[in-house]
């Protein structure tokens, strides 16, 4: 019989969000015998750190992680973790009330899938910016009418997000294996503290097609994704996707995948015509993405560096909360 943990790593969260983010998993139609609630604080300052009354739920607990970053977050999740199945709930997430049963549904009747997860429908603090719209898939906004699945590790197209991410214990365990006998200790493949890099998602699902399974996306599977002003504003998506042009190609490379060549002189002309059609904020976008490309293998040819140097080619800076 599957029993479900839920994770939610948290790092000076917004506490009207995490509340959001609670009362969605209170509200749950799985009767609380069948999962447990781990919230991981991670290093969150005095102040900053969560308060919350857990005590509608026997099986919840909250767990101070002192390393900072994402990674070390769920990896304490993952050893805490009592659960055949694990979901990964953000900070900024609420699930459906359904959410749960749907995930058990799904382990029972596709038993060769290892990792999977849903839609995830944006709720905006204000209205956003028409221009932002194309960028929307960086923020993990994802809406999509049927089921689709691969076990083709890099099939972006069936690739769940961190934003209710759905894995086996198996897989889990695997991922924690790659993390805890130096395989990923050379780069943290997710966020840090204030840093945009992530990556760290797609490692830990595509840990499924390494073990044979496949990963999905499952329509039944809903939640809504908060989303404050300042992820919409021109800064901050360029810095996001430069963190994810940094840790995709990384991560490719550190799963085996053929070292890019350098740009010659016919790419570059390329890259500036590129630039040239394109106006205002999207140009600047397109801009970092060649940057984080150019910091990926900068970072690669000097891959003895430490974990905190990634973070900070990645551009690791306080955002207004």
């Amino acid at each position: 019989m599957f029993k479900i943990s839920v994770i939610t790593c948290t790092h000076n969260p917004r506490p009207d969000y995490l509340a959001q983010t609670v009362e969605g998993l209170a509200r749950q139609s799985l009767p609380l015998d069948r999962w447990e609630y781990l919230l991981i604080d991670n290093a969150s300052r005095p102040g900053r750190a969560p308060n919350l009354d857990l005590s509608w739920h026997p099986q919840a607990r909250i767990i101070r992680e002192e390393q900072l970053g994402l990674t070390p977050a769920r990896l304490r999740g993952i050893r805490e973790a009592l659960g055949s199945l694990l979901v990964f709930v953000d900070d900024d997430n609420v699930i459906d009330p359904n959410f749960l049963d749907e995930v058990l549904r799904v382990a029972e009747q596709e038993p060769f899938l290892g990792s999977w997860g849903g839609q995830c429908r944006p709720r905006f603090d204000q209205p956003p910016p028409e221009w932002t719209r194309r960028y929307w898939g960086s923020l993990a906004i994802r809406e999509f009418d049927s089921d689709r699945w691969s076990n083709v590790r890099w099939f972006l197209g069936a690739m769940p997000c961190g934003a209710g991410l759905c894995v086996r214990r198996e897989v889990a365990q695997r991922y924690l294996a790659l993390n805890e006998n130096g395989d990923r200790k050379r780069f943290q493949l997710d966020r840090t503290g204030d840093s945009l890099v992530s990556g760290g998602d797609h490692d830990l699902a595509g840990c499924a097609c390494d073990l044979g399974m496949g990963i999905g996306l499952i329509s039944t599977l809903k939640l809504t994704h908060l989303i404050p002003p300042q992820r919409l504003t021109l800064p901050y998506l360029a810095r996001l996707e430069e963190g994810i042009v940094v840790s995709g190609i990384l991560l490719g490379l550190e799963r085996g995948e053929p070292v890019p060549s350098a740009r010659g002189l016919v790419g570059r002309l390329a890259d500036q015509l590129r630039l040239l059609r394109l106006r205002g904020p999207h140009r600047e976008i397109l801009r970092a993405h060649y940057r984080g490309r150019a910091k990926a293998l900068k970072i690669w040819s000097n891959r003895g560096a430490t974990t905190n140097s990634l973070q900070d080619h990645a551009g690791n800076r306080e955002e207004p909360t």
